[in-house]
């Protein structure tokens, strides 16, 4: 009987503790909850700090909890700090705030590569090279304005889960990197400009809002030849600005960009083409040849198909059963990212 009451007593404790005072009374060293705060009441003020402080290539996985705040930083998570969660106190007061973008002159000097000013790929407000990556309730923000290419968050790491997160900039918002890398938004909000959400990756938008804040390209997928799939919205809600009225659905950047919206929410700033080729590119001069822009059951006032490029695609229903989370994401580990969520 005794036994038993103990036993209930540990669960009730367990279950109702502070994350806030269970982190702080680990072991310093290296402690599986970590917590940030700029008031210093937590074991760190900085965001870089607490990733620092992770064993480097640890076998468990780590949380970091932010209290609300503005941590204007640069944050860096490298290839050896795997397995960390960033979770927010809350969404819309948790935020990373940084303004660095293509053709800023770098205040230290010259980089690793001997360059003097910053290019898309160094104007990051968060990289995220590891892998085993989750972020949750954050915003993310590049606050350069339209200056240009200025990247928010710049993912290269495999098995990426972003939940319940904001990413907020102008061109250039999102870079999801890297051909092996694949990457899972759920209920996220990201806003931009110009080709906003870019890159290599393997990724899959599920129930996320997409804001263009002008007329121009949500989408600008560099997808290998080789990958089955590129970019992938399910259940997503496109909108835009109140001035916003000419916008397409994506442009490739690269001959084999890969994007597709399925069940999605299309605002009326969505053009009745829906895609555009971007022509003008000298290297690839003809890439909607080999393209694979695709939509499938969308709705809203610019989900029309009549007047789509005829080089875009509408799923049957055979193609449509292919688009899962499972079958998209899986690779040849099995991931499935809303058991790691």
């Amino acid at each position: 009987m005794k036994k038993s009451v103990f036993n209930l007593f540990f669960v009730f404790i367990l279950f109702t503790t502070n994350p806030w005072e269970k982190a702080l009374a680990q072991d310093p060293k290296y402690p599986s909850e970590i917590t940030v705060s700029k008031d210093g009441s937590a074991h760190y003020k900085t965001i870089q700090e607490a990733v620092n402080a992770v064993r480097d290539l640890g076998e468990k996985e780590v949380k970091i909890y932010i209290k609300n705040g503005v941590y204007h930083e640069k944050v860096i998570i490298p290839s050896w700090k795997t397995k960390i969660t960033l979770i927010g106190e809350s969404r819309e007061n948790t935020i990373i705030n940084f303004n660095d973008y293509s053709g800023k002159i770098i205040p230290a000097g010259k980089d690793e590569f001997g360059k003097d000013k910053f290019t898309t790929y160094n104007s990051y407000t968060v990289l995220v090279q590891a892998n085993d990556i989750k972020l949750m309730n954050l915003t993310i923000v590049n606050a350069s304005g339209r200056v240009g290419q200025a990247v928010a968050l710049h993912i290269e790491g495999d098995r990426f889960i972003s939940v319940n997160c904001s990413l907020r900039g102008n061109q250039d918002t999102l870079y999801a990197a890297t051909e092996n890398s694949r990457q899972f938004y759920k209920n996220c909000f990201i806003e931009g400009t110009t080709d906003f959400i870019f890159g290599t990756a393997t990724v899959v938008f599920q129930d996320c809002t997409i804001k263009s804040l002008s007329d121009s390209y949500v989408t600008a997928a560099s997808t290998s030849k080789n990958q089955p799939f590129g970019f992938v919205f399910l259940n997503c809600k496109l909108i835009a600005d109140s001035l916003v009225t000419k916008v397409y659905l994506g442009r490739p950047w690269r001959p084999y960009a890969k994007t597709v919206f399925l069940r999605c929410d299309l605002g009326k700033h969505i053009v009745p083409a829906g895609w555009n080729p971007w022509k003008g590119d000298l290297m690839f001069p003809e890439k909607e040849k080999t393209t694979f822009y695709a939509e499938y059951y969308n709705t809203g006032a610019g989900a029309s198909t009549q007047s789509r490029v005829p080089w875009a695609r509408q799923l049957s229903e055979k193609e449509n059963k292919k688009y899962t989370i499972k079958n998209i994401l899986s690779g040849t580990d099995s991931w499935n990212p809303l058991i790691s969520e």
